[in-house]
């Protein structure tokens, strides 16, 4: 097949490239090769077999040169961030991808579309599934909305029961939990709903992934967003004792690339895929603390963390993905996050990475009060 990949210079989308490109297919990429994470321009990874158009995924004409030929798209180019340019997250996530159903719909030659996997986000879950210990018996399950400054400020970092004010306890969620609260998850559930929806209606194959936190090698040392591997490799790697969030107890799912890998190429031969949304997660419950310490043994390197009652306002307090119906078509992670930390130590010592990356990082989002310190 011709296979179109939009963001597909990024992480998973050159990855899903390479892999698509070993299968016998032919793949383009269309990437505007945006200076946050493509400082340098087009990156050397690329596989020299898949054609490249620069371009934003905003417009029109873009899509009509890119589509031209195409059997199957990925469409993997996201705006990912905290930052407060709310519009943005819409326009890219959301807009780009009613605008890709726009031309399938009303050009007869691209009518030859088989099939459409767009990129979500476990983000889309919100805060998940939580208990009252004292309450749980009678009111049964809560799922808190995002946590507010009002509460933050004090260093209170766990959800409260609305009923008696204890502490709730996180459990798993199933895949059903839906409940969008930061700007990032609002635009990419909108864009799920899109796909959905709009495939549905108009007999175009669709599917959506929601990918819990990708690890792996080629990963930009310069996007902010792409959190705790980054963070701590390279705090470990110049040297400096690591930022840690919060209280560093927070849940998160950790998922390799390969594995994602394999479940991009797995929903695309599988019609049983078809109008479906997948969580692709690692299975693990890993606390960022935990996370930490794996990559100090990884790395053979330590240094203490700093925990100094800062946050990202607009954080999750616990996340984690259940992927069974992922499984329920054959697929199940591989790779163990010591595998994705190794590897992308290995990457990052390959690199001509810069020391002043955490600084300007930091510096950036505590100046858009991103970054916020509690009074504790």
């Amino acid at each position: 097949m011709n296979i179109l990949i939009t963001g597909g210079a990024g992480f998973i989308g050159s990855h899903t490239a390479d892999a698509l490109i070993q299968a016998g297919h032919r793949v383009r990429i269309l990437d505007n090769l945006h200076p946050t994470i493509h400082p340098y321009g087009k990156p050397p990874y690329l596989h020299p077999q898949a054609e490249f158009i620069g371009g934003d995924v905003r417009d029109k004409s873009t899509w009509l040169k890119a589509l031209e030929d195409i059997d199957a798209v990925y469409h993997l180019a996201a705006y990912q961030d905290y930052l407060t340019d709310f519009s943005t997250f819409f326009h890219i996530n959301a807009v780009s991808t009613a605008l890709l159903y726009e031309i399938l719909v009303e050009n007869e030659r691209f009518h030859k579309v088989k099939k459409v996997i767009v990129a979500a986000s476990q983000a889309v879950m919100g805060e998940g599934q939580y208990k009252c210990p004292a309450c749980f018996q009678r009111d049964g399950h809560v799922f808190p909305s995002i946590r507010l400054e009002r509460q933050l400020s004090r260093g209170a970092w766990n959800h409260i029961c609305p009923s008696c004010n204890m502490e709730l306890e996180w459990t798993a969620s199933d895949e059903t939990v839906i409940n969008p609260c930061n700007q990032y998850a609002l635009s990419k559930h909108s864009q799920e709903q899109i796909a959905i929806q709009l495939g549905k209606r108009y007999n175009i194959p669709s599917v959506v992934m929601r990918y819990s936190i990708v690890q792996g090698p080629r990963q930009s040392f310069y996007n902010a967003y792409s959190g705790a591997m980054r963070i701590f490799a390279l705090a470990l790697f110049f040297g400096r004792e690591p930022l840690i969030f919060e209280d560093g107890c927070q849940v998160r799912d950790f998922i390799n690339i390969q594995d994602v890998v394999r479940a991009n190429l797995l929903v695309l031969e599988k019609p049983e895929a078809d109008y479906q949304v997948f969580n692709v997660g690692g299975g693990i419950a890993w606390t960022v603390l935990d996370f930490y310490n794996a990559m100090q043994e990884v790395a053979e390197r330590r240094l203490q963390p700093v925990l100094a009652g800062q946050y990202r306002y607009g954080d999750t307090r616990h996340i984690f993905s259940d992927t069974g119906k992922l499984q329920s078509l054959g697929w199940q992670p591989e790779h163990s996050v010591r595998e994705s930390i190794r590897d992308y130590w290995e990457y990052l010592r390959g690199q001509d990475a810069k020391g002043d990356i955490l600084a300007y990082a930091e510096k950036q989002m505590k100046q858009l009060n991103v970054i916020r310190k509690a009074d504790i």
